[in-house]
């Protein structure tokens, strides 16, 4: 059994999810979304160190599963959201043996069947998979996704590493 603890970075909200991943099941642990204050860019990427710290000393993942950042136009707002996602990182490092990153089109793959879902899909097969009684909310949906990601990219590893061995 692996426990993963998937992150959606955002400057603003960062969403998480905890799954644990045995065999073919996978199980929500816990989610939800950090919401920083108001208070200068320094401060809000320390808040987010701190609740991603809380989180991974509370539930003790295995795996961190992170969004990796994408540039469309405003190179400013990457350039935060790959601070964002560095505190995220940093502060989960500590209780995880592995890093892994995902292009959001690759969890959206894993998890939708198509690389361009929308949110609202994401949502959907996120409360399907999981068997939730309710949506999660988006950054918790996305983060729940990217740690799905990680649970369908490992058994697939898994099992190119024991056809390896048979041959």
């Amino acid at each position: 059994m692996i426990r993963i603890l998937g992150i959606d970075p955002g400057s603003r909200i960062t969403g998480y999810g905890v799954v644990e991943f045995k065999g073919n099941q996978i199980k929500k642990i816990a989610s939800g979304a950090i919401k920083v204050s108001e208070g200068s860019f320094p401060f809000r990427i320390k808040e987010i160190y701190d609740e991603v710290l809380l989180v991974s000393t509370r539930y003790s993942p295995t795996d961190l599963a992170i969004e990796k950042v994408f540039v469309q136009r405003n190179v400013d707002s990457a350039l935060k959201l790959g601070q964002a996602r560095g505190a995220a990182m940093c502060a989960a490092m500590s209780h995880v043996d592995q890093v892994y990153e995902y292009a959001p089109n690759k969890i959206k793959q894993a998890v939708v069947g198509h690389g361009h879902a929308d949110k609202a899909q994401v949502q959907h097969m996120v409360k399907i998979i999981l068997s939730l009684n309710e949506l999660p909310q988006s950054d918790e949906a996305d983060a729940l996704a990217c740690a799905i990601c990680h649970c369908y990219m490992k058994k697939s590893l898994d099992r190119l590493k024991d056809s390896e061995v048979k041959l």
